[in-house]
């Protein structure tokens, strides 16, 4: 597995906010062998669903680049999904949870849970 840094190769950017979320979420797991993945699946009613999730797997032509520490993979088949997306996390009164600005979703359905 190569790591490159920051964007150079999956064109994902993980803002401070986020990787320091998931630095804080794997280091009170005691977890310092595992990659936050990002996913792009079939699915939801809008046709294509994110699965952002912690992975101690490496797969064949994953993209891993690392943020403040934290590894950030991406599958190669979700790559072209998520070049130039942001991966933030937020934490304010309305809202608290990781969320992801993908340039290259033309849609989203009502519930924002799935974009084509």
């Amino acid at each position: 597995m190569t790591v490159q840094n920051e964007t150079e190769q999956s064109g994902v950017v993980l803002s401070d906010a986020a990787a320091a979320k998931a630095k804080a979420l794997l280091d009170q797991e005691g977890r310092d062998d595992m990659a936050l993945r990002i996913e792009v699946q079939p699915g939801g009613c809008a046709g294509l669903r994110y699965q952002l999730y912690f992975d101690d797997r490496t797969l064949d032509g994953d993209v891993v680049s690392e943020f403040n520490g934290v590894k950030l993979a991406v599958d190669r088949m979700s790559a072209p999904y998520m070049r130039g997306a942001t991966i933030d996390f937020v934490d304010s009164i309305e809202k608290q949870g990781f969320t992801i600005d993908n340039p290259n979703a033309t849609g989203s359905c009502a519930c924002g849970d799935s974009f084509n």
